[in-house]
């Protein structure tokens, strides 16, 4: 069974790992994110297989991990330098900064999205991406509590996913098709929220059916 990549999150292991990760960039792009990938990547990165295997007890799927995180902690501070004020350009951009943060790379991150769609790296992949939108809300300092933490999460992580989908196949370096694809799913989650926010509103006149029904079933509240 292997080591959580946590167990070993230390200033070396760290160093280790970016080492890892820049080093099998270059080889995932042709490979794929194999055991080969990360043996070259070792002996690039001047690390033993024994170095290599406590840095990264999950095998590549750790340095896969490495470098969502790694464009995460970059798409957060350009979100921070965004001088955009709107909530809707900000999380737009969000997204665009996010997927930014792999541009070079594009075919290592087509290898990893495939990777991560295996069998063993489904969880990976699911909590990666949830990761990735809780990163951009964080940067964005999104205040919400409770179930709008959540269910602006799994929305900018549906959104997020999808968008990366268009983002890896297009050779387009401006990404425009990128862009309006991203533009239409945003607009569409606008729209879904105003529609619950007036469903609320409407809801908050509607009388208190349940507790109508209980004072008609037991005989209290009715006019005489």
């Amino acid at each position: 069974m292997f080591k959580a990549m946590t167990e070993t999150a230390t200033p070396r292991a760290d160093a280790a790992r970016s080492a890892l990760l820049d080093a099998a960039l270059v080889h995932a792009a042709f490979d794929g994110w194999t055991a080969a990938t990360l043996k070259a990547a070792s002996a690039d990165a001047g690390l033993s297989a024994g170095e290599a295997a406590l840095y990264c007890p999950g095998g590549v799927l750790d340095l896969i991990e490495t470098w969502s995180r790694r464009s995460d902690e970059i798409a957060a501070e350009a979100i921070a330098a965004d001088p955009s004020k709107r909530v809707r350009e900000r999380v737009t951009n969000g997204v665009m900064f996010r997927l930014e943060a792999m541009a070079g790379h594009e075919d290592a991150a087509r290898r990893a999205r495939a990777r991560l769609l295996l069998p063993d790296g489904l969880d990976r992949g699911a909590r990666l991406i949830w990761a990735s939108a809780d990163s951009i809300w964080r940067a964005l300092g999104d205040p919400s509590t409770d179930r709008n933490f959540y269910s602006k999460r799994v929305t900018l992580s549906g959104v997020f996913a999808t968008t990366q989908a268009v983002w890896l196949d297009e050779d387009d370096p401006e990404k425009p098709r990128t862009r309006a694809f991203l533009d239409r799913r945003i607009d569409g989650v606008m729209q879904f929220e105003k529609v619950k926010a007036r469903w609320r509103e409407t809801q908050a006149n509607f009388p208190d059916f349940a507790a109508l029904a209980g004072r008609m079933r037991y005989g209290g509240g009715g006019g005489r």
